[in-house]
Order: structure tokens, then C-alpha cells, then sequence
């Protein structure tokens, strides 16, 4: 399991500095620059690169980049805040994000399970039917109508809780921006939940367990449900990193000062080293979910680690 791990560290690793390269490229040949002001001269240009080591190739400063970065060193912001260390700038948004990404993730996956599981051990009853009605409510309408709704029932009409996003608040605030964002979670967990037990269920290794009389709880906590988990956890990883980095339309609503706001007004400005910054952030935490999630398989299901030992052992 070590070396497979490790095999996995290096290969991320690897891709993150492809992705980096990539995203150097394409800013290069982007039309403008982080300077677009009509007032300045040829010359002020020409400073201006110079001085934030713009005219330089393109692979000098890739490498340059990433030995700042080892240190924790983004660059600074050309236009958004001028000359403000960029990992400063991300630091309150990000953090922001991730809150309330990891609030929502985890309030759809616990509704989603349950709604899942409810829907197959009631299958082709009005208990599935429900379960797979709100499922396709939660796939099919998008997370800012949600946050719409909520905003004017929850908030404007019964004044349970603020409507807008505020720092002094940020508990109550945070409570509609979570319900929004984990209708998607709900929704696909629970779909995902309800075909593979409804499988998992039909299985011989199941009626086994049945006929040596064990309670219906025990047969889906520590059989069922369990087999059931690897599509299941493989769809979440991803889910987690869109809703940690924040969804823009959803931050704009509730005026959230997250991560999603800020890489969009990067890229209108042209800040390089912020869209470089939150691009980079993005791509890390997917390849590092994605590397715990295929670290979870081996203990979910033990045969793969054990296959993933035995590749290993012949490579």
C-alpha cells in the first residue's frame, strides 16, 4: 500500500506542474495584459513588465514561479489590490469557500444516504417515489434557484434567518448558502445510494446473510451499505472540490466573498497571478480528494488494496 501511495504522490505531483505549465501558456496567448490602462505609454509598459518580470520567456518564469511557490509564494496582485501578496488575498476567500463547501457536502451526503437508503428498502413504493422525485429536483434545478427560494421565504418572508452574507453573523448567514449548495450532493448521493443497494440487495451474498437470521440494521450498516460506497464515494469526490472552491452564482446572491467571486474578477482585470493562484488551488485540492478517495477503496472494499499490492509487486 506504501509504494502505491507514493507511486500516486509522485504522479500528482507531476500533474500539478503539467497543469501549471498549461496554465502559463494559455495566459501567455490571452490577448491584453494585467496593465490595459490607455494612459500609459509604451515605455510605462515596458517598465511595468520589467519591473514584475513579465518580459521575461515564458519558461523562466514558469520555473521562477514554482521555486516561489515551494515557499508559499504566489506573486502579488497587479490590479485587484496592487502589489498585495496573493496568498494573502486568497487565504479569507478561500477559507470562506471551504466552510461553507465542507458544510454543504456534508449536509447532502447524510440527507442524500438517508434518502437513498430509504428508497431502496421501500422499492416501488411512494417512499421511492418521493425519494427519486426530490433526487431529480436536486439534479435537474440549479443551486442559485434554490438559494432564490430560500432566500425569499426563508429569509425575506418568515426572517428565520439573514438574507445576505455577513462576517459578524457568519454562523446564521451561512445557513441558506449551505441548504442551496447541498441540494446537488442530496440529490446525486441519493440516486447513486438507491441503484447500487437495490443491486447489493439482490445478491446472493446477501440472502445468505439474511437466512443466518441477522436484524435487518446489521444487514445494511455492515453488509449492504458498504458495498455500496465505492460509486458512491467516487462521485463525491469531485462534488467536494466544486462546492469547497464555491459556486459563483451562489456566492453573488448571498454576497459571499468566496473564491468563486475573486477567480472571476482575475480573469476580467487580467490578474495573472490570481487566476494562476485559484486555478492551481482548484486543481490540488480535485487531485488530492481524488488521491484519498482511491486511499478509501483499499479500506472499503479490501480485495483492492490487495489487488493494487499484487500490481505493484509484479511491476
Amino acid at each position: 500500500m506504501f509504494k502505491y501511495i507514493t507511486k500516486r504522490v509522485v504522479i500528482s505531483f507531476l500533474t500539478l506542474l503539467a497543469i501549471l505549465l498549461v496554465l502559463f501558456l494559455m495566459l501567455e496567448l490571452m490577448p491584453g495584459s494585467p496593465f490595459n490602462d490607455e494612459k500609459l505609454t509604451s515605455s510605462q509598459l515596458a517598465l511595468l513588465n520589467a519591473k514584475y518580470g513579465l518580459s521575461d520567456p515564458v519558461l523562466i518564469r514558469f520555473f521562477r514561479y514554482v521555486a516561489n511557490m515551494f515557499h508559499g509564494d504566489f506573486g502579488v496582485s497587479y490590479v485587484i489590490n496592487k502589489n498585495k501578496a496573493v496568498s494573502a488575498l486568497i487565504s479569507g476567500p478561500l477559507s470562506l469557500s471551504i466552510r461553507i463547501g465542507a458544510m454543504a457536502m456534508v449536509v447532502g451526503s447524510i440527507l442524500g444516504l438517508i434518502l437513498g437508503v430509504a428508497a431502496a428498502l421501500n422499492h416501488n413504493t411512494w417512499v421511492d417515489t418521493l425519494c427519486s422525485f426530490i433526487s431529480i429536483i436536486g439534479v435537474s434545478v440549479p443551486s442559485y434557484v434554490f438559494a432564490l427560494v430560500l432566500m425569499y421565504y426563508v429569509g425575506f418572508k418568515l426572517s428565520w434567518t439573514p438574507i445576505l452574507f455577513s462576517a459578524k453573523n457568519a454562523g446564521s448567514s451561512m445557513i441558506l448558502p449551505v441548504l442551496a449548495l447541498s441540494m446537488f450532493p442530496l440529490a446525486n448521493v441519493s440516486r447513486f445510494t438507491r441503484s447500487e443497494l437495490i443491486d447489493v440487495l439482490g445478491s446472493d451474498y446477501i440472502q445468505l446473510v439474511k437466512a443466518k437470521g441477522v436484524k435487518q440494521t446489521g444487514l445494511i450498516l455492515n453488509h449492504a451499505l458498504r458495498n455500496a460506497l465505492i460509486p458512491i464515494v467516487t462521485i463525491m469526490g469531485p462534488l467536494l472540490v466544486n462546492l469547497l472552491t464555491g459556486s459563483m452564482v451562489v456566492e453573488k446572491v448571498f454576497g459571499i466573498p468566496g473564491i468563486g467571486m475573486l477567480m472571476v474578477q482575475a480573469i476580467q482585470n487580467n490578474d495573472y497571478n490570481v487566476v494562476i493562484a485559484c486555478a492551481f488551488i482548484y486543481s490540488a485540492l480535485y487531485i488530492f480528494v481524488m488521491l484519498i478517495i482511491d486511499i478509501l477503496y483499499g479500506f472499503i472494499d479490501p480485495r483492492i488494496r490487495v489487488a493494487k499490492e499484487l500490481s505493484l509487486i509484479h511491476i
